[in-house]
């Protein structure tokens, strides 16, 4: 009886996704292609040609960046492009798994090819695609995907979850992981999916050049010069388009919605993820939720500054181990990332740590919330702008560049980044409106460094004046 239970199961999931795939198709939700869709497409191709390396990977990220919409994006490349039999590809959540069914991820793979395929794993002749989203609700899951791979090579396997997926993996399943972390859409995605608009070929490669190595700047400003010629064909000015994306554009699932409807869904899923997601990672007692909300509030509310668990601790009446655990927890579920101060270890345990959000959106619908929102004041703008570009620093340390240390300066009107490379500590100042070069000159004295960045609307193009380089907003992606 279970195992038919199981057997039915797995044929509604099969018919499930063939609906949600329509769903998506005739509905035009999502109709381009995000850039994980096709570094998994690539994968994809490659274990269909017989190279079976990249076959067991996460897509690990906060909940509403987009993860299931690319799952079924790519159920509909293996059916329709790759003409994959239905029957072969297999969706499931592992969270709907334990509440209605109270088995795991291994039960359900073991069913799916005993009882669907019937054979076993080793003897598999055809390719199975298994897909699980929310697979971190399975503390057991790299353990189950690890058994399948070293027993087969005809099974492409995506797990997804949240960030901390790929921080709980089982110790042996590691080396066998491919990892592709998924993000809110950056302002180039936010344009491809509203409008179309393509961006130019090598454009994020050739920024990072730039700013990481102040490299090939003339190169730089031809793609730029690019961007902006296919930004002509927007039905509003450029200006009031990239505010909008700072404001409500980084979640795909806001794109045909109206602003406030898309606050309330943001707000929505950072409960989910106080309720879930959190306690799926540690054990708190209930009193902590409320805890954990005014913290959340508190990072969301704060002028730019940093934040001490010390301060924390007293503002809420807990104890700075508690805040600080929350704090943690938070960063690994991604809706939060850390910077810290620039210095020794002893300077780092002292002043207080930066917090922002994952996307500048979160911050806004916190601040829509709590009566704190105001879409024309300058300070607010600034705000976003600053999460926006530390956001921009923190995908590029997660998935180009692991070495990179991004701090801020404690010091007195210190400049709000500072990235070491390895090889050169480069001061960056970020604003909204006109930013004169005072600051900056200061830092790149006091750090030794070979240049600096301004990001504002100071100037309308990318230049370079002596050690100082000049990036508008709108050119950072």
């Amino acid at each position: 009886m279970e195992d038919e239970r199981v057997t039915d199961y797995i044929f509604d999931k099969i018919i499930e996704i063939e609906d949600l795939n329509r769903n998506l198709i005739e509905k035009k939700i999502v109709t381009e292609h995000r850039e994980i869709y096709f570094r998994i497409k690539e994968h994809i191709d490659e274990f269909l040609e017989g190279y079976s390396e990249n076959r067991f990977m996460t897509l690990a990220g906060l909940r509403g960046v987009g993860k299931t919409t690319v799952l079924i994006q790519i159920y509909d490349y293996l059916k329709n492009k790759r003409n994959i039999p239905e029957e072969r590809i297999l969706y499931f959540s592992a969270d709907e798994l334990k509440d209605y069914l109270g088995k795991n991820i291994f039960e359900v793979i073991t069913a799916f090819i005993g009882n669907i395929h019937e054979t076993s794993p080793a003897k598999l002749d055809k390719e199975l695609f298994i897909f699980i989203d929310e697979s971190h609700y399975d503390p057991k899951w790299s353990k189950a995907g690890k058994i399948f791979y070293d027993k087969t090579e005809k099974i492409f396997f995506i797990f997804t979850g949240s960030s901390a997926l790929n921080i709980e993996m089982n110790v042996d399943a590691v080396r066998r992981i491919k990892q592709e972390p998924v993000f809110p859409m950056n302002f180039h995605e936010y344009l491809l999916l509203k409008n179309k608009i393509n961006s130019p070929e090598d454009y994020d490669k050739t920024l990072q050049e730039l700013v990481l190595k102040g490299k090939d700047i003339e190169k730089m400003r031809k793609k730029e010069k690019q961007m902006r010629m296919k930004l002509t064909k927007l039905d509003k000015p450029l200006e009031k388009e990239w505010k909008n994306f700072l404001l409500v554009g980084s979640f795909p699932f806001g794109l045909k919605i109206e602003n406030n409807e898309l606050y309330r869904r943001i707000f929505k899923m950072i409960g989910r993820i106080i309720e879930k997601d959190i306690f799926s990672l540690k054990s708190f007692n209930t009193d902590s939720i409320s805890t954990i909300s005014q913290i959340i509030s508190y990072i969301g509310l704060q002028d730019p500054g940093g934040t001490s668990n010390k301060k924390l601790a007293r503002v809420l009446s807990k104890s700075q181990k508690s805040i600080r655990e929350i704090l943690d927890v938070l960063e690994k579920t991604q809706l939060i990332f850390s910077v810290k101060p620039y210095g020794n270890a002893g300077k780092q345990i002292r002043k207080p740590w930066k917090y922002y959000f994952i996307s500048s959106n979160i911050n806004a619908s916190l601040r829509y919330k709590l009566g704190k929102y105001n879409k024309n004041d300058r300070q607010f703008l600034g705000i976003l702008a600053e999460n926006h570009v530390a956001t921009y620093f923190f995908k590029i340390k997660e998935t180009e560049n692991q070495y990179l240390n991004i701090f801020y300066d404690s010091g007195d009107n210190g400049v709000d980044f500072l990235i070491d490379t390895g090889e050169n500590i480069i001061p960056v100042e970020v604003g909204i409106g006109k930013k004169d070069k005072k600051q900056i000159k200061k830092a790149i004295a006091k750090y030794k460094s070979k240049y600096g960045i301004i990001v504002s609307n100071t100037t309308s193009q990318i230049k370079q004046d002596g050690d100082v380089i000049y990036i508008p907003l709108i050119s950072i992606p």
